[in-house]
């Protein structure tokens, strides 16, 4: 089974439900509070990039992984990262602030960088990076969504809340799904190469997580809003990241996607574990 009919459905979902939890309100944050959001998205644009690279390079990552690691560094924050800011006790509008400017962002950034990335570890071979293919891409499965979901959000309110309300409840179940199948078709690759990836996207995750504290602390950001950016820099959008490496528009290459399967697995361990370290220091 070809995963990218699974990966695509899931991604569209994931950002039209992004479009349907936005309000305009949310894109004035960035002029409300300029240090919080421009501290935030350094973390998420520059930041998580830049270490995602020197990490691939410290790991001697084949030009696959590489990618794979840049893909999962450059893509935007992850939907959830809203609900596990709520869970810490952070600034759930910064979180949907941050989500949504990265979302809109890494359109065009991300390409960019992936350019530079395949350029270098593809020199002296015959591999191509059509980076137009990725914009659009971008522009259709991502844009495309959170600007349908965001016009109902603003003219439909009611019926926004209550598909909202369902989709949430999907998403996590659907990439469970997406990982599941995944794993079932490269299990052999996966647990070979899970040593060396594992212990990279973990550092990635860490490195980026404190990266995000010690730009919070230059900010003079504190509490709520430094939880928050910890956590949004530290979730990035798997699903985009794997639909990119899987599309046949892009890369159409299944290898790609392992470290951001990987990277999701550990995501998640490690801010459920951040989350409840927070709690109990807060209790």
């Amino acid at each position: 089974m070809n995963t990218i009919f699974i990966v695509l459905p899931v991604l569209t979902l994931l950002m039209f439900d992004l479009g349907l939890a936005l309000k305009p309100a949310d894109f004035k944050l960035f002029i409300e509070r300029p240090q919080a959001v421009l501290t935030g998205l350094a973390g998420q644009i520059i930041l998580l990039p830049a270490i995602g690279w020197c990490l691939a390079g410290a790991f001697g990552l084949n030009a696959m992984f590489f990618l794979g690691v840049m893909l999962i560094a450059c893509s935007p924050g992850g939907s959830s990262s809203n609900v596990f800011s709520m869970l810490a006790g952070g600034d759930v509008a910064l979180s949907v602030s941050l989500t949504a400017c990265s979302s809109v962002i890494t359109l065009f950034t991300g390409p960019a960088i992936i350019n530079v990335v395949a350029q270098s570890i593809g020199a002296g071979s015959d591999f191509q990076f059509p980076v137009g293919n990725l914009l659009v891409q971008n522009l259709v499965l991502m844009a495309v969504p959170i600007i349908c979901g965001l016009l109902i959000a603003v003219y439909r309110e009611r019926l926004a809340i209550r598909m909202h309300n369902v989709l949430k409840r999907l998403a996590f179940p659907l990439l469970v799904l997406l990982a599941g199948t995944f794993f079932v078709q490269h299990r052999e690759t996966i647990v070979r190469e899970f040593p060396e990836l594992g212990l990279c996207m973990t550092l990635l995750i860490l490195l980026t997580m404190g990266g995000g504290a010690a730009l919070s602390w230059l900010a003079r950001l504190k509490g709520k809003e430094q939880r928050t950016i910890i956590i949004e820099i530290g979730m990035q959008n798997a699903a985009q990241a794997i639909s990119v490496a899987c599309s046949p528009f892009v890369f159409n290459n299944e290898v790609i996607a392992i470290p951001a399967i990987i990277y999701a697995l550990m995501m998640n361990v490690i801010l459920l574990i951040y989350v409840a370290v927070i709690k109990r220091v807060s209790a």
